[in-house]
């Protein structure tokens, strides 16, 4: 919300231990970089066949650098903000390129004969052109073979090198792996470190089993291609992305566990189509957990699905299996940080709720703010009978937030290879987290304290163990937050907590800063409201109410030192417009009231893990 105006196999298992006391001058000179790495443009055949899209890579980062560029429905869309520090062109590794090929005469199957079946006459030929592909697939035929994939690949590729501005502006290389059981996503985005990558992506026509992708990854490694995998729309996995079986059906063992987490240190959890931090059913305790929840999934009308289908799909569930995993067999498959991203199919995104759109939902008729007929001053009363679509519960999109030394490839790769990244739900909120047995009480008023944390604890991202600790204290834990100067005001700052207790997964959420000088109930853990509201007439918000930043140090009031934990950090902003609210003011309508009037934006840290010695 903008603030509105009322007028290789390696043995080795990469998981970050408690860092030495030694703390190099970079690390805590690392700055916050704002990016997406889930973009998607006419190289995409959904992008092209459905959403009319015809703006290649090229103008992907155009509009990341903050241009103004062409929308499929014949508008312009531009960034109100400032330009992304970072971006990675995502498109479907799946007929990369194969349709927008047939527009390119630079292409090696342009003008063939049959090319006019992959060009759609209409939005609504989707369909059709996806027969036509699988049909040309199946006969092995040049129009969807290697060599129009590899042209794609790289054409893709000279649009990053272009536009790559080391300490400026970061084209990241990579592409996504789409695998689509039954419907059901298991998505992922692969990352390239460097410009040295393969001569063409390995995709869902290779395999749809994840754990290919890992070893074709792990070949890559052999011969220094480094690369990494975020799996994204958790949330519409139907629970098959975090099992505790592999695809094949057979249990998690420690090679599997290391397998996933070389190759898959960060997940996705915000995007266009909906969280996947968390699900009301699966965290009945957390008030903050209807957020953003797409009420509609791939393969059914109505959001009537028993509590195992969002079991395995959802972020912090998938954390706590890993750390219950860990107590009994040693070993955790689901140790990711967090991220951030759009998943928009319109080669820009807005982030911004009072700029939305998309690509086959780019009107408000479109995306269900508006129903057919709509005349200026209708109530309430005029949405009876509506059904409402799946678009209609889709967000704006998420940010990838990382703490890197330089705004280099190399430098926003290795941040989210150790994990010290963070996600937002569109606003530019930065949100940072350390934990130590060794820290101050007082580090918030230091004015030195980044440095003193890493020094003296782990960022996040990170495990925490307990062998620096033999009193068995709980650690101190800093948690920061600082506002997007743009949206609303800060509202609270809370800690994500999850723990192994008696062989059962539990967990609990913390407020440890509240704004306005408020301060946290010790019995239930929560800030009080601060009062801050929403004009419905106009978007405008409560200037009087919220904060800048939020900082403390907290210590786990029910910490044991014997109990496997996480911990992660949320930070909520006061409430806002949604989107959907926006379109009814422009509109002069009242707001469609199977959707949220307003919410509360927000950003969340990666977690820190904490691992009781052996023998404990």
């Amino acid at each position: 919300m903008r603030q509105s105006n009322p007028g290789v196999t390696i043995k080795l298992f990469l998981l970050l231990s408690t860092v030495s006391l030694a703390t190099s001058a970079a690390e805590h000179e690392r700055e916050a970089l704002f990016g997406d790495t889930h973009i998607h443009t006419m190289y995409s055949m959904d992008a092209f066949a459905a959403g009319g899209v015809r703006t290649s890579p090229a103008v992907a980062y155009q509009y990341a650098k903050g241009e103004a560029i062409p929308h499929p429905n014949g508008g312009t869309i531009r960034l109100s903000g400032p330009p992304l520090d970072f971006l990675m062109v995502a498109d479907h590794a799946s007929y990369l390129g194969v349709n927008a090929a047939q527009l390119d005469p630079t292409s090696p199957t342009y003008g063939h004969p049959q090319g006019s079946t992959l060009v759609p006459d209409s939005p609504k030929g989707l369909v059709a052109v996806i027969t036509s592909l699988r049909k040309l697939a199946l006969d092995n035929h040049e129009l969807v073979g290697n060599v129009v994939i590899q042209d794609a690949w790289q054409k893709s590729i000279a649009a990053a090198e272009h536009h790559n501005d080391p300490g400026t502006f970061t084209a990241l290389l990579g592409y996504e792996y789409t695998p689509t059981p039954g419907s059901r996503h298991l998505h992922r985005n692969v990352v390239f470190r460097g410009a040295n990558v393969p001569v063409r992506p390995f995709s869902a026509r290779d395999s749809e089993d994840p754990e290919d992708l890992w070893h074709w990854m792990e070949g890559l490694r052999k011969t220094g291609i480094e690369s990494l995998a975020i799996p994204h729309n958790m949330n519409q996995s139907d629970g098959l992305a975090f099992m505790t079986t592999t695809w094949k059906g057979e249990p998690i063992d420690r090679e599997f566990a290391e397998l996933r987490m070389r190759n898959e240190p960060i997940a996705e959890i915000s995007q266009q189509k909906g969280t996947s931090e968390v699900h009301p059913s699966l965290s009945p305790n957390d008030e903050w957990a209807d957020f953003q929840i797409v009420q509609y999934y791939l393969n059914r009308r109505e959001n009537k699905d028993p509590i195992s289908v969002f079991k395995g799909g959802y972020y912090r569930d998938a954390l706590l299996t890993g750390v219950a995993m860990q107590a009994e067999s040693g070993f955790n498959p689901y140790q990711l940080g967090a991220i951030g991203s759009s998943d928009s199919h319109t080669t820009g995104a807005p982030y911004e709720e009072e700029n939305h759109f998309s690509g086959g939902a780019s009107t408000a008729l479109t995306r269900g703010s508006a129903y057919p007929g709509y005349q200026r001053g209708d109530d309430e009363s005029a949405w009876k009978d509506y059904w409402t679509p799946r678009q209609a519960t889709h967000g704006t999109g998420g940010l990838a937030g990382v703490w890197a030394e330089s705004n280099t490839r190399e430098d926003i790769y290795d941040a989210m290879h150790r994990r010290e990244t963070f996600a937002t739900s569109g606003p530019r909120i930065r949100v940072r987290m350390f934990a130590g047995f060794a820290l101050d009480d007082g580090l918030t008023q230091d004015r030195d304290w980044v440095r003193k944390a890493y020094q003296n604890g782990v960022a996040m991202g990170s495990v925490l163990t307990s062998e620096s600790n033999p009193n068995g204290t709980a650690p101190r834990i800093l948690v920061w937050s600082m506002r997007d100067a743009q949206s609303t005001w800060l509202q609270r700052l809370q800690v994500i907590k999850g723990w192994v207790e008696d062989g059962e997964a539990k967990e609990a959420i913390f407020d440890v800063a509240c704004s306005d000088n408020l301060l946290p109930d010790p019995e239930t853990h929560r800030c009080p409201d601060n009062g801050a509201t929403v004009n419905l007439n106009d978007c405008s918000v409560s200037r009087d109410k919220g904060a800048t930043q939020l900082k403390t140090v907290w210590q786990d009031p029910a910490f044991s030192p014997d109990q496997h934990a996480f911990y992660y950090a949320r930070v909520i902003e006061n409430p806002s417009c949604r989107w959907s609210t926006w379109d009814s003011i422009r509109l002069g309508i009242a707001p469609n009231p199977d959707l949220p009037k307003t919410h509360q934006e927000r950003a969340w840290s990666s977690p820190i893990w904490y691992e009781p010695a052996r023998g404990r």
